[in-house]
């Protein structure tokens, strides 16, 4: 029988970057609600937003996974059954568990919605697989920490479906269980407030002086990227490839998973070839801050898999604009960052290949002619001879 293809899982921290990554080829999206969910710092999900973004991924054939993924105080509780209540009558297609409190309320309370093991739950060999397969769950995030020989033998001897991060940033300590945000800030990272203090600069010292003059000293580590593996993690039967990133910008996240959408669509069809590889491979490099490698799969992570010492993190800027309207030959951008007559700039699409083209005279929304657009979020105009559609974005041609 002909295996299901690999479902691409986008993150959403709002109900617009639901939308785009939905409409840049996610063919799902995880969502945290207002409570019980690791990102306590992004917008996240009333109720009415989480039944509205299932009844908008419904339309599209596509599905809401909803993280109730915190580890639970015994104060934290308090009304966690009438929320998963809420979420089946919003009809999510699943919610991702880091907590088996969770799993044995929904049980217990006859609640009818999938359960995904979430990465939280530092699920790393097929006995712990088959110990929640029995519990009834639908599918496991295994932890980050998972080889590629531990990936195929977990699917192999197990059956149950396997999500893996492919992409994003990491967390220093294992599968997230990090307490350094509680002793830093007094931020409980796992019940959603990470401080994100392995990125933080320390001065090292010993014997009260200090031992690194020229840099200070991090934790952090270097985000993750599989793109170089898409093709074997899919043949190994890998069921999901997430994304990370609910606290990421639209332009991130539409970028990345569009990027994805093309690398894992050209697999499919015996079309990735090493120049398309190149290209994709360029552009996840340049919409992200942070350098990429493939951390745990291949090896374990080393020196160079870590920020030790010295690092550059850079503000991307490449984000111009998203077309508002194109009408008559006109195309009308919000601008998002500078740009001015001349520069050399892209359109990036879900519904057609990306093109490049010089950017002619600019107008502001009264056609009065503009020396460059300085200004975000104002309405740009200019001519464009090519066709494009609402919500195509524009950004500096990768080279």
């Amino acid at each position: 029988m002909e295996r299901e293809k690999v479902e691409l899982l986008a993150p959403a921290g709002s109900i617009e970057r639901l939308k785009m990554a939905l409409l840049y080829g996610a063919d799902a999206v995880y969502i945290g609600g207002r409570d019980y969910s690791l990102r306590a710092n992004a917008k996240n999900f009333s109720i009415d937003e989480i039944r509205e973004a299932c009844q908008y991924a419904h339309k599209l054939g596509k599905k809401v996974y909803v993280a109730v993924n915190i580890i639970f105080h015994n104060e934290d509780t308090i009304g966690l059954v009438d929320y998963l209540k809420e979420l089946e009558a919003c009809q999510v297609d699943a919610i991702v568990v880091a907590d088996p409190l969770v799993i044995n309320l929904v049980h217990e309370n006859n609640i009818n919605i999938a359960i995904h093991v979430s990465t939280q739950y530092s699920v790393v060999n097929y006995e712990a697989v088959m110990f929640f397969k029995n519990l009834g769950v639908e599918r496991i995030v295994l932890g980050r920490e998972t080889s590629r020989e531990e990936i195929k033998e977990i699917i192999d001897k197990t059956g149950l479906d396997i999500e893996i991060f492919i992409h994003g940033a990491m967390c220093s300590s294992y599968s997230g269980r990090c307490v350094l945000s509680n002793y830093f800030t007094n931020r409980d990272a796992n019940r959603g407030g990470c401080a994100q203090i392995c990125r933080w600069n320390f001065d090292l010292e010993r014997d009260n002086e200090k031992i690194l003059n020229k840099t200070r000293f991090t934790m952090c580590c270097k985000d993750l990227c599989m793109l170089k593996y898409l093709g074997d993690i899919i043949d190994i039967g890998v069921c999901s490839l997430k994304v990370e990133g609910r606290m990421r910008s639209v332009y991130y996240v539409a970028t990345v998973i569009n990027t994805y959408r093309k690398a894992i669509d050209d697999y499919y069809n015996g079309t990735l070839t090493e120049e398309k590889y190149r290209d994709y491979y360029k552009v996840l490099g340049r919409v992200a801050n942070r350098d990429n490698v493939a951390q745990f799969y291949d090896k374990m992570p080393g020196v160079d898999e870590q920020y030790f010492g010295e690092r550059e993190e850079v503000s991307n800027q490449d984000y111009l604009g998203i077309v508002e309207e194109y009408k008559d030959g006109f195309v009308s951008i919000r601008e998002k960052n500078f740009f001015r007559p001349g520069d050399e700039v892209e359109i990036i699409s879900p519904n057609r290949e990306t093109f490049s083209f010089i950017v002619p005279k600019i107008y502001d929304k009264d056609m009065n002619e503009l020396e460059c657009a300085r200004h975000p979020e104002e309405i740009i105009k200019f001519k464009l001879d090519c066709v494009v559609d609402k919500y195509d974005m524009m950004r500096i041609k990768v080279k």
